[in-house]
């Protein structure tokens, strides 16, 4: 398990990197590529993911509360399982693009409306 704890990766390009259970809590990955990464339980708590690329990233089990997500990119990134409660900067649109949001954590004012306009991102996905 790797330890980048408020490590400054702004800008980086680690498209396909395997973050398995890294620990990334406040680090700045602003405008990072993470495109295809695996972050499957990573901890991203607190962490600025303020324009990065996770598209297609598996970011299952991960935890990003308090995370800034800020125009980040989620377009079929695997959020399953993942803890998104008082994540930043989130929005319905960011989260509709998602693969995935199969018990997912959010916070109510997401939750509600997504499963009522998005039934198929909560439904258990096919492995």
């Amino acid at each position: 398990m790797a330890n980048l704890q408020e490590t400054k990766l702004r800008g980086s390009n680690l498209e396909g990197a395997d973050l398995y259970e890294a620990d990334l809590r406040r680090a700045d990955l602003q405008e990072a590529n993470l495109r295809g990464a695996n972050l499957q339980g990573a901890n991203l708590r607190g962490a600025n993911l303020e324009g990065v690329n996770i598209q297609e990233a598996n970011i299952q089990d991960a935890n990003m509360q308090e995370a800034n997500l800020h125009l980040a990119n989620l377009r079929g990134a695997n959020l399953r399982g993942s803890n998104l409660f008082k994540a930043k900067n989130l929005s319905l649109d960011h989260l509709s693009k998602a693969k995935t949001l199969y018990n997912t954590k959010l916070d109510k004012e997401f939750l509600i409306p997504l499963k009522e306009k998005y039934p198929g991102l909560f439904e258990e996905p096919d492995e």
